[in-house]
């Protein structure tokens, strides 16, 4: 049924997200469209969904019905366009962060390391830097960086330096190139572990995810209207922090600020308080849902105050 890519929990997140069927939702992040055929089963002949994907091989699944609106650009830019297309305040966005099943299993994107291909990873063609062009021009300063905050990688400097050796004297640009550049620092008893790591952070800087995703989670409370709903699918732990923090806290940053009484005042209340992950049954049925963590954020009545 999901030739393209398979959803994560997709009707845990489409039923928390959906509670008024002739509402406007947004699912920021479209793929195979799962989750937004999904929502519009579930919205009435008034509701309308408006989704989001940067990559242009998703043009040509966008459903074929008046309720839906496919914008062909990043999620960055979610708040500016809902104000073009006069849809604020919504009822709820859906962000569902992994990339597509498509994506990791066409060599040609350059998602995964189990493949051959150009060490692409852009999830759109308009993007200005691939992966390789990061590892053969990005400073050792910000190859460090990358690859020891995006991918939590122990040795991050001496991947750094390696690459850095490696340029002009290596094949930088293929994906068996790059693996064969940076082989002395591939531990032997996991090496899928650690390439996975370093192919998540190169994605990461390649699509600037993190930056995009706090541009979303900042506006989110202007975006929804009060009892809407923030639903956020996330697969790493720096997502989820963000989404966690913004919760918990009201700020990106988890720093508690409190009144005189001691009250935090945020615009989203989380329900549950703890993330909610795929069961035992989805995770066999789908093995790239077992690193998922959905958190719901419901919009409160707080306003944004000038100091």
């Amino acid at each position: 049924m999901y030739d393209y890519h398979n959803p994560v929990l997709l009707h845990p997140s489409v039923d928390a997200l959906v509670t008024n069927p002739d509402g406007t939702y947004i699912d920021v992040t479209f793929g195979g469209g799962g989750h937004s055929r999904a929502i519009l089963n579930k919205l009435s002949s008034k509701g309308k969904l408006i989704s989001f994907d940067q990559d242009e091989d998703t043009l040509a699944r966008a459903p074929q019905d008046p309720r839906f609106t496919l914008v062909n650009h990043n999620f960055q830019f979610t708040k500016p366009y809902l104000e073009y297309l006069k849809a604020l305040p919504v009822d709820g966005i859906l962000a569902d962060l992994g990339i597509s099943s498509h994506q990791i299993d066409v060599g040609e994107r350059g998602f995964a390391h189990r493949l051959n291909g150009p060490l692409d990873m852009r999830m759109s063609a308009s993007t200005a830097n691939s992966a390789a062009d990061i590892v053969q021009k990005a400073n050792e300063k910000e190859l460090n960086y990358i690859f020891k905050q995006y991918g939590e990688i122990p040795n991050a400097r001496r991947l750094t330096e390696i690459i850095i050796r490696s340029r002009g004297t290596k094949d930088l640009s293929t994906i068996e190139g790059f693996k064969n550049a940076i082989a002395t620092c591939t531990p032997g008893k996991t090496p899928a572990k650690y390439l996975s790591q370093v192919f998540q952070a190169l994605r990461i800087a390649v699509n600037k995810e993190m930056e995009v995703l706090e541009t979303l989670l900042n506006d989110a409370q202007e975006i929804i209207k009060p009892n809407g709903k923030l639903v956020v699918i996330s697969y790493h732990s720096l997502e989820d922090r963000l989404v966690k923090h913004l919760l918990q806290t009201g700020n990106l940053e988890g720093v508690r600020h409190t009144d005189l009484y001691g009250h935090i005042s945020k615009p989203f209340d989380s329900v549950p308080n703890a993330a909610i992950t795929p069961t035992e049954e989805e995770i066999e049925s789908n093995k790239r849902a077992r690193s998922a963590k959905m958190r719901i954020g419901v919009r409160n009545t707080w306003k944004k105050t000038l100091s």
